[in-house]
């Protein structure tokens, strides 16, 4: 009997990484009904992360009403506590994710993280000392500054103000004062669960890689960059904290950079805060396959994503490793190789369009997983 090991991320805007794992369980049980499967979805950071480590720890979810990234905006934002009470898994997204502006509405010059430092916050009055932040879906390029406010940090602008909330307003920056922030900080581990490695400023840094993306123009990508590397300049000034060459610095606008700098936190490639997490390892000394998959691939997918990490950890332990995908970006040979993946099946094809894909997204996993079981066991008997 054939163990198969289910481990797809998210299928964003379709599917949650979980309800992917359920879709992919039935494509193999259709296919292989003497097969046993284990399902163990994942995540590199950004969405289902709360989801997927608090079913792993047995976790209870939390809401708590928090800002959101516009001005004036409230969300109530989704986050897990362990059973003991020690550990708080979060989500930025869930206080400044770009889903939460509408597209008309997203302008990273004046949107802030400060609902971010109020979730951290209520993961320290409930008595949590480990938090594991996931960063990813940011709608925000104000580097972490809202967010070091709302823990007690004081930002002063050229007159001796108070700064104002936004990526825009880093240029005026003249001081901080770290006096008031939450002393709490300084006895709880908070690991910062990465998607990217960019770094703060720069060509590769946040406003110039994903600041369109959050609704920036090419006049405001030159003046966010700008404005956050001003605002290095003054973390190393008045914190003796440099984190221009720091990878993931610019994840989530910069966030990754504020969190070092002002929560003292570690910055960790994102699928892999997951796998240990949630003993991957484990799951995989039984299993003879693992499926993988997400929404959509590109070459990218070597670089810190969820799929990388689920076929690196594979590779390693000798299990060989095939991807269910929404669609991919690029020449197939450069996925289906003896390095990468021993197959590869796609529900966008010459007869699914991307709108079919998404609203049948379910049904068409389960029966690619099937296709692709069938497929790897035909042409090479034993994966």
């Amino acid at each position: 009997m054939k163990t198969i090991l289910l481990a797809p991320d998210s299928f964003k805007g379709s599917l949650t990484a979980h309800e992917a794992a359920e879709a992919m369980e039935r494509g193999v049980r259709a296919a292989m009904p003497e097969a046993h499967v284990i399902r163990h979805p994942v995540s590199d950071g950004g969405e289902g992360l709360v989801l997927v480590l608090s079913e792993s720890m047995g976790g209870t979810i939390r809401h708590t009403d928090v800002s959101g990234p516009l001005p004036g905006q409230r969300v109530k934002a989704r986050w897990a506590l362990s059973p003991d009470g020690s550990t708080a898994i979060l989500e930025m997204a869930e206080a400044a994710g770009l889903s939460l502006v509408p597209v008309e509405q997203r302008d990273p010059k004046r949107t802030t993280t400060y609902g971010v430092g109020e979730l951290l916050r209520a993961a320290l009055d409930d008595g949590a000392r480990s938090i594991i932040l996931g960063i990813g879906g940011s709608a925000t390029n104000d580097g972490g500054a809202g967010m070091a406010e709302s823990l007690g940090a004081k930002l002063y602008d050229r007159d001796g103000k108070l700064l104002q909330r936004g990526g825009v307003a880093l240029q005026h920056l003249s001081g901080i004062d770290v006096r008031g922030l939450d002393a709490r900080l300084t006895d709880t581990s908070l690991i910062v669960a990465c998607d990217v490695r960019n770094t703060l400023c720069g060509n590769e840094g946040a406003s110039a890689v994903y600041g369109s993306q959050k609704g920036a123009t090419p006049e405001d990508v030159r003046l966010l960059d700008s404005a956050l590397h001003h605002y290095g300049e003054c973390l190393r000034s008045d914190l003796n904290i440099d984190v221009f060459s720091l990878p993931g610095g610019g994840a989530a606008g910069g966030l990754g950079a504020g969190l070092v700098a002002f929560c003292g936190a570690k910055l960790k490639t994102g699928i892999d805060v997951v796998l240990n997490a949630t003993h991957f390892d484990e799951h995989l000394r039984s299993a003879d396959l693992v499926i993988t998959g997400e929404g959509r691939i590109d070459d990218q997918v070597r670089f810190g994503k969820a799929l990388a990490g689920v076929i690196d950890q594979s590779r390693r332990a000798g299990v060989p490793v095939a991807a269910v995908v929404g669609a991919f970006l690029g020449e197939r040979s450069g996925f289906v190789n003896g390095d990468f993946l021993v197959d590869l099946e796609t529900l966008v094809d010459d007869f699914t369009t991307v709108d079919d894909a998404m609203r049948h997204a379910a049904g068409l996993l389960s029966t690619r997983t099937g296709i692709l079981l069938q497929r790897i066991f035909r042409l090479h008997h034993s994966p």
